[in-house]
């Protein structure tokens, strides 16, 4: 890590102000994933105050979502959530199923879908695989989060064809780890075609110890960033009808590291995180905005330029190479998805 990159992210830590979200959602239908705590319960709570007609709770466990939903509406002032527009629906992003089947329900029974907030994710600290055989967090942080988007974009793109001026946006939660990661990937040491099955092998895995292992969330996070960039640059906004982006929280005092037991990452996030409310707002910020901000990478609410080990000639490459195994992974979950896009 750069001398550059430890001070730009102090300064990002204790010095940036993050806009309060403001805007009316009235009419609006918005559908955030991990919404039961953390930072997509918060920004859930931002979207129910600020007039949201639909709002859905994406979460594993319907009783923890139940719960989120009752403390989003008994903390809001009286009459300012009005009933029935908090919903809790079931989405297990280890499931393929369950992601095809939760797009499913989003297709039939919504009348419009104006925003999706990815921001379920998963930082695991050991090896574990998912009943379809992928590794934990590829499947919930790179998989699952674009076989998410493909499933429901026919829902988004019906809705800007059917009200004049929408612009639906898809935002991918991402995070500032991804360029740690793009310092040390190296996709050349993978065999052709064999990014992801490699990083499911148990048997090229079985060493890593969970300190070394700590490593696959800032991966996963990497992945994500090649996946947004490469599937903008498919399909540029305009005249795509919606936005794709994927935004950076900053470092959170949030159940997401709750399996990282280093000490130095307790402290450090004691000492620099942002509450979950504050690294909520960005998460709203990034499903408010434009075609501006298609393919790009949102930090502190605005738009940023992604590292250069992204942006040079290897990291070209190496985008391609994952998008193609992403694309044929989510063809093999769901054959002729990606016609969707």
């Amino acid at each position: 890590m750069s001398l550059t990159s430890v001070l730009t992210f102090l300064y990002s830590q204790l010095f940036v102000s993050l806009p309060y979200p403001k805007t009316s959602y009235a009419g609006k239908t918005i559908i955030v994933t991990g919404a039961n705590v953390g930072l997509g319960k918060e920004a859930a709570r931002h979207y129910a105050r600020l007039g949201a007609s639909k709002l859905i709770l994406a979460v594993r466990s319907l009783d923890k979502g139940a719960t989120a939903k009752h403390d989003i509406e008994t903390s809001l002032p009286l009459n300012s959530c009005k009933p029935g527009t908090i919903e809790v629906w079931h989405l297990d992003m280890a499931d393929y199923d369950s992601v095809l089947a939760f797009a499913a329900r989003a297709a039939t029974t919504l009348d419009r879908l104006d925003i999706v907030i990815a921001n379920a994710g998963v930082a695991a600290t050991t090896f574990r695989l998912t009943a379809r055989g992928d590794e934990e967090s590829l499947a919930v942080n790179v998989i699952g989060t674009f076989l998410l988007a493909a499933a429901l974009m026919p829902t988004l793109k019906s809705t800007a064809s059917k009200h004049a001026g929408t612009l639906p946006v898809f935002s991918v939660i991402s995070s500032e780890m991804y360029a740690y990661a793009a310092a040390t990937f190296t996709h050349v040491s993978f065999p052709d075609g064999a990014i992801l099955s490699t990083l499911s092998d148990k048997t090229a895995n079985a060493n890593s110890s969970p300190a070394a292992f700590q490593g696959r969330y800032p991966l996963t996070k990497l992945l994500e960033v090649y996946g947004v960039r490469a599937l903008a640059e498919a399909h540029p906004a305009p005249p795509y009808p919606v936005v794709v982006n994927y935004v950076n929280p900053g470092l959170c005092k949030t159940e997401l590291g709750r399996e990282v037991m280093a000490w130095p990452f307790i402290l450090m996030r004691m000492a620099l995180g942002r509450t979950a409310e504050q690294g909520s707002r960005t998460l709203v910020h990034a499903g408010d905005q434009g075609v501006e901000s298609h393919g790009r990478y949102l930090s502190d609410c605005r738009v940023q330029e992604p590292v250069a080990a992204v942006t040079g000639a290897d990291g070209r490459v190496a985008q391609e190479r994952v998008w193609a195994e992403i694309v044929r992974k989510l063809e093999e979950i769901r054959p002729g998805v990606m016609r969707n896009f």
